[in-house]
């Protein structure tokens, strides 16, 4: 076996055992529904809900993959209950694929131009820093050029904070004072990287979503000042959300998404929860793809996304 197979094969194991918690929650309360029972009937399907609804897949998600798989049991008119998890394995790989959750291999940016630029949002607590460095970290790996910026002014330890991981990465930060107007800290940080050839930008912004409006007109203002430098800039919004808290990533992706355009996810924390189930319901109510997973403490436990992996780990029978 090859470097990069024994890569992907450690892939593999971090997000197996990240998803463990999550797994047993799910497939230890189904195992336990349906032991004696042949076919899947009402019964089995409303055990089912309440599970996938404890799981945090959401009310609204759970009710898309019941019906599913109503129709499969009334088109097919004999589901055993050992065909439920293949059945429900196909219907949450469906809904990924319909929220153009991509099945993520590689750190590949796009190639027409550069640099590639990441403006970062989430409320603070949610690893929203510690996601940026591993990100500059994994993106350093496949060999870009990264640079930070360290737009989040409003908070003391934020700045410090990205620069630390700046250090440990070997990458530069682009900052100003506590306090300094964030749209200026992007500014720089965009003619620097333009200026040294950079290949990706990630851009810490402010987590306070309490103070909606003015959070809004931040990144207004942050987003119009990118594109006097580059026009097409950013290239992605990313919002980061805590996977362990829930129901209330939930909301928070809701509360986000009113106040700026969202195009992809990081979610955080996988690995310490039983509600994995996020991954499938957020990405299904905002209709925006997952893009990372934070499944550990070390460097290399924020992966890429990819759905059929993410299946397959959750389904998958020890």
């Amino acid at each position: 076996m090859g470097l990069f197979g024994l890569f992907n094969k450690k892939k593999k194991e971090t997000l197996d055992k990240g998803l463990e918690k999550t797994k047993e929650s799910v497939f230890g309360k189904l195992a336990r529904v349906v032991a004696g029972k042949s076919k899947v009937d009402d019964d089995v399907l409303d055990d089912l809900e309440e599970i996938l609804i404890t799981s945090d897949v959401g009310v609204e998600t759970t009710v898309k993959i019941i019906e599913r798989i109503e129709k499969r049991v009334e088109r097919d008119k004999y589901v055993s209950t050992s065909e439920l998890n293949k059945i429900l394995r196909e219907e949450i790989a469906s809904l990924l694929a319909e929220n153009n959750s991509d099945d993520n291999s590689n750190w590949d940016l796009p190639s027409d131009h550069k640099p590639y630029v990441i403006l970062v949002v989430g409320v603070n607590g949610v690893g929203k820093t510690t996601t940026i460095g591993k990100l500059a970290y994994q993106f350093k790996n496949a060999g870009k050029k990264v640079y930070l910026g360290a737009a989040d002014t409003f908070r003391a330890a934020a700045v410090e904070q990205i620069c630390i991981w700046g250090e440990r990465v070997g990458v530069p930060v682009i900052k100003q004072q506590q306090g300094s107007d964030p749209a200026s800290v992007a500014f720089d940080t965009l003619q620097s990287a333009k200026a040294n050839g950079a290949d990706v930008v990630l851009i810490d912004t402010a987590g306070r979503l309490h103070n909606k409006i003015g959070l809004m007109n931040e990144l207004k203002k942050v987003k119009e000042v990118m594109k006097k430098v580059l026009p097409d800039a950013p290239d992605e919004i990313m919002l980061v959300l805590d996977g362990s808290t829930g129901q209330n990533a939930f909301e928070q992706a809701k509360q986000f998404s009113k106040v700026t355009e969202i195009t992809s996810l990081a979610i955080t924390k996988l690995d310490g929860t039983a509600k994995g189930g996020v991954v499938i319901g957020i990405s299904d109510q905002l209709k925006v793809p997952v893009k990372y997973i934070g499944l550990g403490e070390g460097m290399e436990d924020m992966q890429l996304f990819n759905k059929t992996e993410f299946v397959d780990s959750l389904f998958k029978k020890d």
